[in-house]
């Protein structure tokens, strides 16, 4: 197995990664084991009030026989004297004194059996003690041969617990077409795109961001692109829409398709039928118009059409010449529907006139792998959802006019805030992005019914973040399953809750595009761009001193509606279908986490099974005896009987 430290993993440009996941390889292997130590209960002495009690004991028994040995001593001493005194003779004498003196010895023989006897039990007492103290010393001497034995066992688990890798990437193949975002906040949006879009540019591929969220959650990432040596683009939308070129070199038909869409931007229940409608109207003025029609050329000649104002100011102005204007004229009939046409003419006019500056200042700007189209928060809701959809719309007919792509996900688009676009300009742009192999990120804030008819249709991957609705929270619920359960990291809930914010908006870079000035060319050091230039890489290596007590903490919980609605800002659900059956994981979009110490670019299953492999092979590897049926040559007549492992050998 290759090495799967940070320091020498390598992205991949083939998997597209989401966050991080937080699982341990080996458990905690707990407190270390207890030294053994001596028995608390010291091996009694012999008791001196023991030895006492015993030797007097023995006296009570033997002083009887003591005054019978004392008696006979003196019976055979006067039978003694009176065979000296001659008052009797020696023969009767020699026969008393043996009776008196036998009877003394054999008294005296008892007290000496009885002394041995009581020095014997002093002896026995002392000699179990020491057997005792003897066993003691053995059984402490082996308990601290095991203890040793597990001590170092317990090392070689603590050492292997706390040098092990924390925390996994969680990617999807680049097979998937498409990535939906459901739920989740500003911080949480900008988090995963910083590390989407980062892993994108650091590994070669190019990215468009067309931020609807008016969060400036690309700001991050922007930094980070500059870093890394590439000079991003950033559109600020409507300041910047003269110098936006988006759409310019588009055919007059792609064209009137293209503000047919944004004309719709306000009327959710149109059909097809009114589209249509408006497509007509836009594609004969435009034919009228000529090549190369600007926006505001086409207000007025709808203008013009619809009867509205003098239109000799525009033929002041230079918008449309006399030839035109009568010919605009003569577009439609006289009658009944001419009224019709002059209304939607009117209503045309009104909505694309918030795009009349468009392309008016256009330059020429060099190239960039990242490109950030914004929308200003100051500007008006309605003026940014047109816009918005300008921009999509206009993106979607580039890339059905551009070669499929050899490489899947070489070029990615983000639509932040997509639940602001209608479900038909996100199907068409669902689809080019498909023929196109263009990978596509689309992050919702709510589950719309338009949102939920298209969350994950196709080959696509499903994400869920925050839902602080209920009802969203529910539908995610019921589409993971709420028979899964996950691994929380304690380091996930710490970090998010002193999560970067989202100060300030973008800067524009067009208004200064082609100025010469000195930039700072990084040097491709992903995790080091990543803690020097964004907001999460600082926030953590602040907060990384104060949670290193919770960086082996964790709590599991199952995939219920109130769970969702407290996720943390960053946490992330991934579920994506696979040859082997559909996944759910939990991932931390963080990019600050790819700077930690225990951090690999590998995921997970792989790391696992390779380690499983690694401990399978010294065992293959093992010269293995052969069996006796192995050994035996064939054909020697009936195999021997099988063992059975029931019986004792």
């Amino acid at each position: 197995m290759t090495d799967v430290h940070p320091e020498h993993a390598q992205l991949q440009a083939d998997r597209i990664y989401l966050g991080w996941q937080y699982a341990l390889l080996d458990p905690d292997p707990g407190p270390a084991p207890r030294r053994p130590s001596p028995a608390e209960d010291p091996i009694p002495e012999i008791d001196p009030e023991w030895m006492r009690r015993e030797r007097l004991n023995e006296d009570l028994l033997n002083r009887p026989v003591k005054v019978v040995r004392g008696f006979m001593v003196v019976l055979g001493l006067i039978i003694l004297g009176i065979a000296v005194t001659g008052w009797m003779s020696w023969a009767f004498a020699s026969v008393g004194l043996v009776v008196a003196l036998g009877i003394a010895g054999f008294c005296t023989y008892a007290i000496l059996q009885g002394d041995r006897a009581v020095r014997h039990r002093i002896e026995e007492r002392r000699a179990a003690g020491e057997r005792l103290r003897r066993e003691r010393d053995r059984e402490h001497h082996r308990a601290q041969e095991e203890h040793a034995a597990r001590y170092r066992e317990w090392a070689e688990r603590k050492e292997r617990y706390d040098r092990q890798i924390t925390w996994y990437a969680v990617a999807v193949p680049d097979e998937i077409d498409r990535i939906d975002v459901a739920g989740g906040t500003l911080p949480g949006w900008s988090a995963l795109i910083t590390l989407l879009g980062a892993t994108r540019l650091y590994s070669g591929g190019h990215l468009t961001v067309l931020d609807l969220s008016e969060g400036a959650i690309a700001k991050d990432l922007v930094e980070l692109a500059r870093r890394g040596g590439d000079e991003p683009l950033v559109w600020v939308l409507p300041v910047d829409l003269p110098r936006l070129d988006l759409g310019a070199t588009l055919a007059p038909e792609a064209f009137a398709d293209v503000l047919a869409h944004v004309v719709s931007v306000s009327e959710e229940h149109r059909t097809t039928r009114d589209l249509s409608f408006d497509n007509a109207i836009l594609e004969r003025v435009l034919e009228v118009l000529g090549e190369n029609a600007t926006i505001n050329q086409v207000t007025a000649a709808l203008r013009a059409l619809a009867q509205v104002g003098d239109p000799r100011d525009d033929l002041r102005y230079g918008l449309i010449t006399a030839t035109q204007l009568e010919r605009i004229g003569t577009l439609f009939g006289r009658g009944v529907s001419d009224r019709v046409v002059i209304e939607r003419a009117w209503a045309l006019e009104s909505q694309l006139r918030k795009l009349e500056t468009l392309g008016s200042e256009a330059v020429r700007l060099p190239p960039a792998r990242l490109r950030v189209v914004s929308m200003d928060r100051q500007a008006g809701v309605f003026g940014n959802r047109v816009l918005g959809t300008y921009v999509a719309t206009a993106l979607t007919h580039i890339l059905r006019q551009s070669p499929t792509s050899e490489r899947p996900w070489y070029h990615t688009i983000i639509v932040a805030g997509a639940d602001k676009l209608r479900g038909d300009v996100l199907d068409r742009l669902m689809d080019a992005c498909e023929t196109s192999r263009t990978g596509l990120v689309l992050t919702y804030r709510s589950l719309t019914p338009t949102v939920r008819e298209r969350l994950g249709r196709g080959h696509a991957a499903v994400t869920f973040m925050r839902l602080g609705n209920a009802e969203d929270a529910r539908v995610a619920s019921e589409h993971v399953g709420t028979e899964h359960r996950l691994e929380l990291a304690q380091l996930t809930e710490t970090v998010s809750a002193a999560g970067a914010g989202l100060d300030g908006g973008y800067t524009s870079t067009i208004g200064r595009a082609g100025e010469d000035g000195e930039r700072d060319v990084g040097h491709a050091d992903l995790r080091e761009d990543i803690t020097e230039s964004t907001e999460w890489g600082r926030r953590a290596s602040k907060a990384m001193g104060e949670t290193e007590r919770v960086l082996h903490r964790s709590r599991e919980f199952l995939v219920e509606p109130h769970q969702l609605q407290q996720l943390p800002t960053t946490s992330v659900i991934v579920t994506d279908a696979t040859s082997d059956g559909r996944r759910v994981r939990l991932a931390d979009a963080n990019p600050a986490i790819l700077t930690f110490p225990r951090t690999t670019l590998g995921e997970f299953d792989e790391i696992r099974e390779a380690t499983l492999e690694i401990t399978r092979e010294p065992e293959e590897e093992q010269p293995r005896e052969p069996t006796p049926f192995e050994a035996a040559p064939p054909n020697l007549g009936p195999p021997p009987p099988r063992l059975d492992w029931r019986r004792r050998r």
